[in-house]
């Protein structure tokens, strides 16, 4: 045990050494069984020579002591001294942590894709089936994984090599699936940058037809097809955004004569513009990353706030533009009809789960920094509420304008309507063009679109850093050098998506990365958790941190509804994905076929994540000893809960108890 004084510039650590592994299992035992039946929480008492611990039974410890001088506001010599373990870092406030498990749900997805599938499912009728499945299947998921976070006080990798060693693949799987988000999510910033860089001027660049990458066939908003001069064929029209984003931007591999691409057979070169950009994103998340939460938290005071604001100005904005209220009502008018039909509640359920985000090792990871007794169930409910109640807000800003589009240009709903890269690239800015103070609105929308997804970047990456310092304690210490390595990584990793033909590099990633793997992943953990660990076990862990057991409903959600949750998706998408081969890629009116080799290459990418769950089970299964039987039980059972140093234990005398990582390593490797 450590028992260290009150910072100071250099201080004496008094180390307590155990005498045997029984020693320390007996402190901890008591603590722990102290809060589940509110006893008297063990009694410390420390001399010169040795420190008593009285665990209330009439049992007591008595552990010899040492001193060492040591300068305990030096991390590396601390963690190289082999004394003491550096202490894991907790958020500076509350709210650092609210913003960020904030900044991570509400991302891209909720202004691109919620008001879409709202609009394609039912319109105001989806929000019955999304809010049933938002409290059946993904709050419960959203509240397992808050909860075990801050228990275990572990990353993805760690936490569930203790929680079950068979499962010990799902956390490598996690990291898998955070690397190829990286590459290309980071992309999609880099594009919204460019068109920042681009906003800054009098007139925007994709407004009009007068520009030299602009095609005979091209036509703006603004313009009248009757008296259209360079539009000769009506029906080969082009809209200049579109000419502005594919030609300006991407420089895509694209054939308008044939309309026809090379697609994925030449992807081409690096764009420079892209890649500079793409370059500048990872320099920000650099700085916003390398101390950890310390910094990231200070970040997305920023980031997870900007957002709502410009939400805000583009709401009243959309208002006040003629068609809007059409708009708004498409979005809201219910087609209650819609509810029979499986692909609704299939669309509701998936929207609700990539939404919250469980299983990218996100909530585990922010919640381990939290204090032990941090009330994770409220901040379940408020952060899921406001990422839900975003993506419904974003809904108006969205309508309001395609509704003012359908106006302008004299087309149906169905016309204008997008969801994705298309909605946020093309149309929300073809519709900005036509507005008074157009490079205002573009410079605020595309800073909206930026701040979004810095947030779920810092978060996704911060998982990834969380499950490798864990597992490696000792590079804590060069924290900065690790996130830089892990940056570079990422970086060179998506260079591939700057390319000419990056557009389908992106979307074979966005198709085959995430959907169907991370269904497995929290699949397996759900699994895990319910029937290997057990609920009852879990419960307990929760009424050590809150002071009371979850409710009955939760219980049932975790042990059956949220498994058959996720059955229900990830039979859904793999339906989908064996009759359809994912989404259609689409430049102009051509379609990049996702079949033969290229489909092999994503079914590749979707089986290199959850792969690795079948090999440790397999290598678990071959490293432990004894029958068939005994070894199923050693890679089923949990191994010894973390020790209660690692919950902030304040001993006696205002002196903070410490219990070294290194012998809870030794007691997780002895329990494999």
């Amino acid at each position: 045990m450590v028992f260290r004084k009150n910072k100071k510039p250099a201080s004496t650590v008094v180390t307590t050494q155990f005498s045997s592994p029984n020693a320390i299992t007996d402190v901890i035992g008591a603590e722990y069984m102290s809060m589940l039946h509110n006893s008297d929480p063990p009694q410390y008492h420390t001399d010169n020579k040795a420190t008593t611990i009285d665990n209330g039974n009439g049992k007591t410890c008595l552990l010899p002591i040492r001193e060492t001088e040591i300068d305990t506001n030096n991390e590396t010599q601390a963690a190289n001294s082999g004394t003491i373990e550096v202490k894991r870092e907790t958020w500076d406030t509350k709210l650092d942590f609210l913003l960020s498990v904030i900044g991570f749900a509400v991302d891209l997805g909720n202004i691109w894709r919620f008001p879409y599938i709202c609009f394609e499912n039912g319109g105001g009728a989806f929000l019955i089936p999304y809010l049933i499945m938002y409290i059946f299947g993904g709050l419960p998921l959203f509240y397992l994984e808050l909860a075990l976070g801050q228990f275990q006080r572990a990353g993805c990798i760690t936490v569930w090599r203790r929680i079950c060693p068979m499962f010990w693949g799902v956390g490598f799987g996690i990291c898998i699936i955070g690397s190829y988000t990286a590459f290309y999510y980071n992309t999609i910033m880099a594009w919204a940058l460019y068109y920042l860089y681009s906003s800054f001027t009098t007139t925007l660049p994709w407004g009009t037809c007068d520009n030299p990458w602009n095609s005979v066939n091209c036509s703006y908003a603004l313009e009248s097809s009757a008296n259209s001069s360079r539009s000769a064929n009506l029906g080969n029209r082009v809209s200049s955004t579109e000419e502005f984003f594919f030609f300006k931007l991407l420089n895509i591999n694209f054939n308008m004569s044939t309309n026809s691409s090379s697609g994925l057979q030449d992807v081409g070169n690096i764009q420079w513009h892209i890649s500079l950009c793409l370059l500048v994103i990872f320099i920000i998340v650099y700085f916003s990353m390398w101390k950890g939460v310390k910094s990231s938290g200070k970040a997305v005071w920023v980031t997870a706030t900007v957002p709502y604001l410009i939400l805000f100005i583009l709401l009243v904005q959309g208002l006040t533009l003629e068609g809007s209220l059409e708009g708004i009502k498409y979005y809201l008018k219910p087609d209650f009809q819609a509810l029979l039909k499986t692909s609704v509640w299939t669309a509701a359920a998936s929207q609700i789960f990539f939404s919250l985000g469980p299983g990218f090792g996100v909530l585990l990871a922010l919640s381990s920094y939290n204090n032990f007794h941090n009330n994770c169930y409220l901040d379940a409910m408020v952060t899921s509420f406001i990422n839900c109640f975003t993506s419904f807000l974003s809904g108006f800003v969205v309508f309001s304008v395609l509704g003012y589009m359908c106006n302008k240009l004299n087309k149906s709903m169905e016309q204008v309507a997008a969801s994705g890269p298309g909605l946020v690239f093309l149309v929300y800015p073809e519709a900005i063009s036509t507005m008074k103070f157009a490079p205002f609105f573009a410079i605020i929308f595309m800073i909206m679109l930026i701040t979004l997804g810095l947030d779920s970047t810092f978060a996704g990456l911060e998982a990834i850093m969380t499950a490798i310092l864990d597992m490696w304690p000792k590079l804590r210490s060069r924290r900065e050098l690790i996130v830089l390595a892990l940056i570079v990584y990422c970086y060179l990793g998506a260079l591939a998506t700057t390319t000419s033909g990056g557009y389908f590099v992106l979307s074979l990633l966005d198709n085959f990365a995430a959907p169907y793997s991370i269904i497995v992943i929290v699949l397996c953990e759900c699994l895990a958790l319910s029937w290997f660990y057990g609920v009852d076990r879990f419960s307990d862990d929760i009424q050590m941190m809150l002071g009371f057991k979850p409710g009955i409903f939760w219980r049932i959600c975790w042990k059956f509804i949220s498994p058959l949750f996720l059955f229900f998706i990830c039979l859904m998408n793999f339906y989908s994905l064996t009759m359809e081969g994912g989404e259609p890629v689409k430049v102009f009116s051509y379609v990049l076929p996702m079949d033969g080799w290229i489909k092999m290459i994503g079914l590749g990418i979707l089986f290199s994540s959850i792969v690795f769950i079948p090999i440790f089970m397999l290598e678990r299964f071959v490293k432990a000893k004894g029958s068939f039987r005994e070894r199923v039980k050693q890679i089923t059972t949990p191994l010894p809960r973390p020790s209660r140093s690692d919950h902030d234990l304040v001993a006696a005398g205002n002196k903070e108890l410490e219990i070294k990582s290194s012998y809870n390593n030794k007691v997780e490797e002895s329990g494999q």
